[in-house]
């Protein structure tokens, strides 16, 4: 069972994670290239610190080079029988080639799409996962300390093979995207009618009850009882990457995405002129992920 793990990439989800797996009575011993967060000094220090025999190290850095790079050091560090555990927004194509690059050493690889952004602390992270089952069973300790209370089922799911993980984090976060355009779209249109008066009043009435209620609803409410007039943000909307790759995959498969097309499509708008839904889709992004925004009147 286990009980320790490494933990790479303190950031603002790691950090995070680091502090409930402790919670949930894991052991972390995590490494950051920050010291003042690390516990080591060294990805060579973290893997010398957990028990011999199955240790498991999670990666949690910014997908492309940087993972990459982590995941060929481990691969130098670690032995056969420990597994790596990737969480980060990675594209799932990377998963294949992460796995084939421990598999001849016997190091193991599973894949997980994390979501929960800067309240996971406190409400738990929904976890998909990919790789082998034996792999997935002997780290759910780990997955279940991550995860929301209640029913296993409802905040995690092992999806599938190798990328699988990745993959339906992929589309998860696409669907977020319509999902805050067309909350956004409404406001807009709320606030260009003169006749509606509490527009913030208006959308905290539909928290209880009504079939748009969600929790991406509630952090809108949040957003605008703390600016009411979104007057402290921008309206340009970066875009993660994933919602580009849920495009491109609907392409090769000859998918229909629409929605999440148009989502991705008016981030781009965004770029280019004042928008007040796009305002509230910034401050959206801010709520849930602590996604940097820039202030109104900022380049």
């Amino acid at each position: 069972m286990v009980t320790h793990i490494g933990l790479v990439g303190l950031g603002k989800m790691g950090a995070n994670m680091r502090t409930r797996l402790r919670a949930g009575g894991i052991e972390v011993t995590g490494f950051d290239q920050n010291p003042e967060v690390s516990d080591v000094a060294s990805l060579a220090e973290l893997v010398a610190a957990l028990p011999a025999g199955q240790r498991l190290v999670w990666v949690m850095v910014p997908s492309g080079p940087i993972t990459r790079g982590v995941v060929t050091e481990l691969a130098g560090l670690l032995s056969a029988g420990d597994v790596v555990i990737e969480g980060g927004n990675s594209h799932f194509s990377d998963d294949a080639v992460h796995a084939s690059e421990l598999a001849p050493l016997g190091i193991g690889y599973l894949d997980v799409g994390v979501s929960g952004g800067i309240w996971g602390l406190e409400n738990g992270y929904g976890l998909m996962v990919g790789g082998d089952a034996a792999l997935v069973e002997a780290a759910m300790p780990v997955f279940d300390a991550l995860r929301p209370e209640g029913p296993r089922e409802e905040g995690f799911v092992h999806a599938g093979a190798v990328g699988a993980g990745h993959y339906a984090k992929m589309v998860h976060n696409g669907i977020e995207y319509g999902l805050m355009q067309a909350y956004a779209e409404g406001y807009e249109l709320l606030e260009a009618k003169d006749i509606v008066t509490d527009v913030p009043g208006t959308l905290k009435a539909w928290t209880r009850g009504t079939v748009v209620r969600s929790w991406l609803l509630d952090l809108l409410v949040k957003a605008l009882e703390e600016d009411p007039e979104l007057g402290e943000i921008s309206d340009w909307v970066e875009d993660s990457g994933e919602g580009r790759w849920t495009v491109d995959e609907a392409i090769d498969s000859a998918v229909p995405l629409p929605v999440i097309s148009a989502a991705l499509f008016a981030r781009f708008a965004s770029r280019q002129g004042a928008s007040p839904a796009m305002k509230a889709v910034a401050a959206l992004r801010q709520q849930f992920g602590g996604h940097a925004v820039k202030p109104a009147g900022g380049s």
